[in-house]
């Protein structure tokens, strides 16, 4: 535990304890001196702050202050009523200072500080926190889409928009705190009313009975130390209460409210110049002074007119400065480094299209981005580099293309006025629309009108709409081409991330036994195959294992998911049945046999002719499948299945293919089909 917050319980416990424990009026006047003190320190650090959250700690603050004042109350209150009326120097001082001489003036002078404190100050306070925490707690989801917004078009990173979340929940949480300490000010304010009324009340009771006094000298003295005690208390308090109005009035700003109140009250000399001449023309009216009203009216003026000569000499210079600083940004080369950078991947779109991606317009298109970053990251492991959404006049009005590292990889037409009505197969005649393609699987649709939807709906015809029709397009783009969206940057904060909560396991592994390269490769071969990687602890542990027989990334891969088999299951076999096409073992020797390993891998050494002999007698099982609405998935043994795979993906890059290795035992397995050549 550090001395600071041993300190900080001590002085709690202390302050609590002032309550119980009689004190000694020097000792009370020290303490009472430390609390003037603290208020004033308060107050310069709420002038000077630049930002509510720089002084965040204020609501606390507020209640250990509040409690301390309450603490020298009580010991104040029987110090003057068990002490006849002596509470200590600071106490007797404040009081005759007020009174001087007048019991009832001063004692009017105190009431008054007492109203304007409870009623001006605390009340306002109060009222301005309450509003601020409720348009604070009303305005975070709007600041949290801006910010999401911000994230998606690239404008701001990952870092900065967890650091303006963080900022948006500290504000919401200290403006909350701000409204529930406003009442420890109110509560204080009328405390003191009420101890005030105690220490007159008790002391004329006190000194009439039991000291013996006349009524007029007990009212002398036991008033100076009534009005004493609440000025060394209210004047603190007044402090506090102020100091918590100006943090809750301050609007944000990059400094301290000095230099806001010079720059923006005295900014405008005509306001100066005629404020001067107003209290000017104040001078004909009879009875009013002339003296102090010429002295102000000059001294505005002349602030009015000083004011308006700098700045027509600041002016001046700062156009010439301006045209200087373009002329030599004209000179200056041209900073090409910018436009080499490539983004990972991009939505272009046509001018239709725009509505759909501008929030004024109702468009949802980027809040549709996040969340498709955010599926991605659950469904697969993989985080969606920030994707660039950016209008392009080359493109039809209605178009859209997705690339990736700057390479066009998908393109498709949408109609904003329309809805996508999903295989329509067989019911041309019952409803009208514009034929089409499904962009994202291929499937047969129409465009149909809005007007048109419950009739569809009736019909079972599945509808979507256009930002749903493009998002799902993205969404599809990004698992088929995740692999190449994961580099070597990406992959170290993925691992940055495990080692968080498994430090010892990153440690022995990377880069000991495999470089965050070899790493990637791995992870990147996963994805290729639509293989999530979230499970990053057990691919980590995998590969430890292994990494020390091979550092042959492709049989790396291969032993990872086989200790991804529960995974890999559940993906394609749910319901426990597998429906597979097999390879005869007699090809799947001589696979193995045409295998060659060297320093960089391994490969398939095998005739073209017989090569494309395989690939025609699997693709006659595949047809053959499909064409009985069979989902076709390819099980081969461990050792051939990733060359089975590259033989297969020309044709079919689509294909499934497993190993035996990869199902889990409660899998029933059924052949429909034998590969053979």
């Amino acid at each position: 535990m550090k001395y600071g917050e041993i300190f900080l319980a001590i002085v709690i416990i202390s302050v609590v304890l002032l309550i119980i424990i009689p004190l000694s009026p020097h000792v009370l006047d020290f303490l009472i001196v430390i609390n003037l003190g603290i208020s004033l320190v308060i107050l310069l650090t709420a002038l000077y702050m630049k930002e509510p959250l720089d002084f965040s700690v204020f609501p606390s603050l507020l209640l250990i202050t509040t409690l301390f004042r309450l603490g020298l109350n009580v010991s104040s209150v029987r110090l003057i009523l068990g002490n006849g009326g002596e509470a200590g120097d600071v106490i007797k001082s404040f009081g005759a200072f007020v009174i001087q001489g007048n019991i009832v003036v001063g004692f009017i002078i105190f009431l008054i500080i007492i109203i304007v404190q409870f009623i001006v100050i605390t009340k306002g306070s109060e009222r301005v926190s309450e509003v601020a925490a409720r348009f604070t707690l009303d305005a975070m989801p709007g600041k949290q889409m801006a910010i999401d917004a911000d994230l998606n078009t690239g404008l701001i990173t990952e870092l900065q928009a967890r650091t303006r979340r963080l900022k948006i929940q500290r504000e919401a949480d200290f403006y909350g705190a701000m409204d529930g300490a406003s009442k420890f000010v109110k509560g204080d304010a009328i405390v003191a009313i009420i101890i005030t009324i105690i220490n007159s009340v008790g002391g004329i009771i006190i000194g009439t009975l039991t000291m013996n006094m006349p009524i007029d000298k007990v009212a002398a003295i036991f008033t100076l130390a009534t009005v004493g005690d609440g000025l060394v208390s209210q004047l603190p308090a007044l402090l506090i209460s102020t100091s918590m109005g100006i943090i809750v009035t301050k609007a944000a700003s990059d400094e301290s409210m000095g230099s806001n109140l010079s720059k923006q009250l005295f900014k405008n000399p005509l306001v100066l110049n005629m404020t001067g001449a107003a209290l000017g023309m104040l001078t004909f009216v009879p009875g009013l002074p002339i003296i102090p009203l010429l002295l102000l009216a000059g001294l505005m003026i002349f602030l009015g007119t000083t004011l308006k000569k700098e700045k027509e000499e600041s002016d001046v210079p700062d156009e010439m400065q301006e045209m200087e600083r373009q002329t030599e940004e004209d000179r200056r080369p041209e900073n090409v480094y910018s436009l080499l950078q490539v983004d990972p991947i991009e939505l272009e779109f046509g001018y239709g299209i725009i509505p759909l991606a501008d929030t004024s317009q109702g468009g949802d298109l980027l809040d549709r981005v996040v969340m498709i970053r955010r599926q991605c990251a659950m469904e697969l492991g993989l985080i969606v580099p920030v994707v660039r959404l950016r209008d392009n006049i080359q493109l039809r009005p209605n178009e859209y293309v997705i690339k990736i590292r700057g390479n066009e990889v998908a393109k498709g037409e949408v109609m904003p006025d329309h809805l996508l009505a999903m295989n329509p197969d067989g019911i041309e005649d019952e409803i009208e629309g514009i034929d089409t393609i499904e962009p994202a699987f291929g499937m047969p649709a129409k465009w149909i009108a809005k007007k048109m939807r419950d009739r569809a709906e009736l019909l079972g015809i599945t509808i979507v709409d256009v930002p749903s029709v493009i998002s799902t397009h993205l969404t599809e783009i990004v698992k088929r081409y995740g692999y190449e969206l994961l580099g070597r940057q990406e992959t170290q904060a993925i691992v940055e991330n495990v080692k968080e909560t498994h430090p010892s396991l990153v440690d022995e592994v990377v880069p000991k036994l495999l470089s965050i390269g070899d790493l990637q490769k791995v992870l990147a071969n996963l994805l290729k195959e639509g293989i999530p990687i979230r499970d990053m602890v057990t691919i980590i542990e995998t590969i430890g294992d292994y990494a020390t027989v091979t550092r042959d990334t492709d049989m790396l891969t291969e032993y990872v998911r086989q200790s991804m088999k529960r995974t890999i299951t559940r993906k394609y076999f749910p319901d426990g049945k597998a429906t597979v096409v097999t390879i005869e073992p007699k090809l799947e020797q001589t696979i193995l046999e045409s295998i060659r390993q060297t320093e960089g891998g391994s490969y398939l050494s095998m005739e073209p002719d017989k090569i494309q002999s395989i690939v025609r007698s699997l693709s006659t099982e595949l047809t053959r499948l499909m064409t009985k609405g069979l989902q076709p998935v390819v099980l081969t043994s461990p050792m051939v299945r990733v060359y089975m795979k590259r033989m297969a993906e020309q044709m079919f890059p689509d294909l499934v293919v497993l190993n035996y290795n990869e199902l889990e035992q409660m899998v029933e397995i059924q052949s429909v089909g034998v590969v053979a050549v």
